[in-house]
């Protein structure tokens, strides 16, 4: 996947602790849903398909997580 990750709209995850290192940031474009460290945004960003990722958050909700 390619996507110019500077048009995203990062926000940061509503399951991120505030005070804690275990923080996250997603962001999205037309196809794709990025997900990086909050703390270490150069180390990295997962580029997920939308279709995906939506499955895995839906995943997450019917298991109560």
């Amino acid at each position: 996947m390619n996507a110019d990750m500077t048009l995203t709209n990062w926000r940061k995850s509503s399951r991120s602790s505030n005070g804690s290192d275990d923080c996250v940031e997603v962001g999205s474009t037309s196809t794709v849903v990025a997900v990086r460290d909050t703390k270490n945004r150069a180390g990295g960003t997962l580029l997920f398909d939308r279709e995906v990722f939506a499955a895995f958050v839906g995943s997450l909700n019917r298991d109560g997580v």
